[in-house]
């Protein structure tokens, strides 16, 4: 038994990190003057497989580069259309996605970027900044998400496709938003977060041991002007494991 959890709202999200697609092939490609990976290599050659494992369970934004280098934006957009999910809106790549004010100030500061991120909000989805309006980022709505999702439990994509994206997201190493509500002895949980700036986000599946399994997702914009919120992430936890709960019980009569 498969069950859906999304917020009933089609609204259209920023979804930072939440989307990748796995790169199903061992080539090497040469990595230099991006940054630095999560292991500290500033320079390296690093196989596809990797970065692909870098981008997804490390959430490394010089990992994803790389790979968009090998697959632009709009071709990833394009695959997902042919894949029958075109709201799925994917126009830049982690590196022009990050770079906000609060990667120009000090750690000590990084609240005044966020006060600036929330005053630039404009209706209809607008923002003053750019990466932070619907018009020119990556987008999806919480629907769009979990169909995604679906069509990797389900699985609609080629198994060793699906697989493999699974696999990656059990590996997801951040795991302070919606893992403490659904990870346990009688359940799993694969995910991928995506943040930025005031955007808290994840998206996951969880599975029962009585076989059930349920799409996950929470896209949030906080309204804080803080870089650090643990009871914002607890709280996203819990909410979703209410609905999911309430789910539940209605898929059992």
């Amino acid at each position: 038994m498969t069950g859906r959890l999304s917020a009933p709202s089609e609204r259209v999200w920023l979804v930072s990190g939440v989307m990748d697609i796995v790169a199903a092939c061992r080539a090497f490609v040469s990595v230099s003057d991006r940054g630095s990976f999560t292991i500290g290599a500033a320079a390296a050659e690093v196989a596809v497989e990797d970065l692909v494992y870098l981008s997804v369970a490390l959430s490394d934004g010089t990992a994803s580069d790389a790979l968009f280098e090998l697959t632009p934006a709009a071709e990833v957009s394009a695959v997902l259309a042919a894949l029958g999910r075109p709201g799925v809106r994917i126009r830049h790549g982690a590196g022009s996605l990050s770079a906000t004010l609060a990667e120009q100030l000090p750690p000590g500061d990084a609240h005044l970027a966020h006060r600036v991120a929330i005053a630039g909000r404009t209706r209809g989805g607008g923002h003053a900044l750019p990466r932070l309006g619907v018009t020119d980022s990556t987008t999806a709505s919480p629907r769009e998400v979990a169909d995604w999702l679906e069509d990797l439990w389900r699985p609609r994509l080629p198994e060793p496709v699906a697989g493999r994206m699974r696999e990656l997201m059990a590996a997801n190493v951040h795991r302070t938003r919606l893992a403490p509500d659904f990870a346990s002895d009688a359940s799993r949980w694969w995910s991928k977060t995506g943040t930025l700036l005031t955007l808290r986000h994840e998206a996951g599946v969880v599975e029962h041991d009585d076989g059930t399994a349920f799409a996950v997702v929470a896209l949030t914009e906080s309204g804080v002007a803080a870089a650090h919120q643990p009871a914002a992430e607890a709280l996203m936890g819990r909410i979703a494991r209410r609905m999911h709960d309430e789910l539940r019980r209605r898929a059992w009569g």
